[in-house]
């Protein structure tokens, strides 16, 4: 087991055997995902990384019209 310290601003170090084991450098994006109480954090891939883009950018334009904003803005 590894463990870091949260700073102040709630960001910590990902220790080097991890960091060897997933593969990762600086610049990589990883995934937080909590199950039951217990978090797992992956290195996201770039094809993850194009479709959540691409998921945002559609969501966006269908999503955020000045109808949707008032049947939608109280909930």
């Amino acid at each position: 087991m590894e463990a870091t310290r949260l700073t102040s601003k709630y960001q910590a170090t990902v220790p080097a055997d991890v960091r060897a084991a997933l593969g990762l450098k600086a610049g990589d994006t990883i995934a937080w995902d909590v199950v039951d109480g217990t978090a797992r954090v992956r290195k996201v891939s770039a094809i993850d990384v194009l479709f959540l883009k691409g998921v945002e950018a559609n969501l966006a334009e269908e999503w955020l019209s000045a109808e949707d904003m008032e049947a939608f803005g109280d909930l």
